[in-house]
């Protein structure tokens, strides 16, 4: 790792805070790491919400036999990816996985995607009010590929970042009103989805079926495109990155980065992370950044 490449950028970055806001362990690494690694790195301090355990993620099968619950392994998981990446404190709402669209999970009373929007984002805006981050991030407005619990929990960490700034919002402890700096969304890199779009129809998969449930479709998310303000090169990290990924074993993340679909990802999607900027309101004309502070 360079650490000339890590710190490339000016800017002083001490005593300043990152919070990521997310649905389950793994969301973490497999869609922000790099990110996470690279201000962790660079002095931020890095806090992690996590609404649910991740306990009906599906695990691979030589785990099922030596585990007492889904939500305990990928809660040890999540805690060994975080160190890797170098989070310092990791936040959990304890809200239940929901699952796909149509699952019996759904139904769950403590459902992440079941509950009110307004409740869970009082949860958010209390740890923002008690965190007070400079950034916020949360995933984009259709939650990356339209898991239920990411829809959810964006649509809640929008409101809570409006709440903790807000004098209205009564605290349960109190705390002080926060107005974080900036809010951002983590965006899918569209040009990685439609080469794997035309791989999987090349060797006879159906992309519209993708991943272990087949409950994915990527033709339509490939329909789907997001503005990037910020894109941020974590090439320095990506050892990293990979190091955390293999934290979530029962997940397959040490396959993340192995085959063909691993070769794919290092050619086109393997050294950028982007993200919208949702606060506050880009600018006309302004060009892609390379920082989200």
């Amino acid at each position: 790792m360079n650490k000339k490449d890590i710190n490339k950028n000016e800017f002083d970055y001490s005593g300043k805070t990152l919070l990521t806001v997310l649905a389950h362990p793994d969301d973490e690494t497999f869609g922000m790491g790099g990110t996470l690694a690279i201000y962790a790195r660079r002095g931020v301090k890095v806090h992690l919400i996590c609404a649910t355990r991740g306990e009906v993620g599906e695990i691979d099968p030589e785990y099922k036999e030596t585990i007492k619950s889904a939500a305990c392994l990928r809660t040890q998981e999540l805690r060994c990816a975080a160190e890797v990446l170098g989070v310092d404190k990791v936040h959990f709402l304890n809200y239940r996985d929901s699952g796909m669209p149509g699952a019996e999970a759904n139904n769950h009373p403590k459902a992440l995607a079941a509950q009110p929007v307004e409740k869970v984002a009082q949860d958010v805006a209390h740890l923002i009010r008690e965190i007070r981050p400079d950034v916020v991030l949360t995933f984009d407005p259709i939650g990356g590929y339209r898991h239920p619990d990411h829809i959810a929990i964006h649509q809640a960490t929008v409101q809570a970042f409006d709440l903790a700034a807000s004098d209205q919002f009564a605290d349960p402890e109190g705390l002080p009103a926060h107005q974080a700096e900036r809010l951002y969304f983590h965006t899918m890199n569209r040009t990685f989805l439609r080469i794997m779009v035309w791989v999987l129809r090349l060797i006879g998969k159906n992309p519209r079926k993708f991943g272990k449930n087949e409950d994915i479709d990527l033709v339509s998310l490939t329909n789907v495109d997001f503005p990037t303000h910020v894109k941020i090169n974590y090439r320095s990290v990506r050892d990293i990155r990979v190091k955390a990924a293999d934290c979530h074993a029962s997940q397959g993340g040490m396959k993340m980065d192995k085959g063909f679909r691993g070769f794919l990802n290092r050619l086109f999607g393997g050294q950028y992370e982007t993200f919208m900027q949702a606060y506050p309101e880009p600018q006309a004309g302004e060009g892609v950044k390379e920082d989200l502070f």
